[in-house]
């Protein structure tokens, strides 16, 4: 697990960061990602804002996934 339950408790998006089941070749697209969000729960305090940043970085994670299939 790449957050804690207490992150995923703070901001349920985060869980959507977790990429170890994926396969290889998505692991390595996905991983960048999460470590931006990573970064974000890290540096920026919880508000409205790293929530929305969140989430657009999940969607551009997405974007990506799907891209490399």
């Amino acid at each position: 697990m790449l957050f804690t339950k207490e992150e995923i408790t703070a901001d349920p998006v985060v869980q959507y960061f977790e990429y170890d089941h994926l396969p290889k070749k998505l692991q390595d697209v996905s991983k960048s990602f999460c470590q931006l969000a990573r970064e974000i729960v890290s540096y920026i305090p919880r508000n409205p804002e790293r929530t929305v940043a969140l989430r657009k970085l999940l969607e551009a994670k997405d974007a990506a996934v799907r891209a490399s299939l």
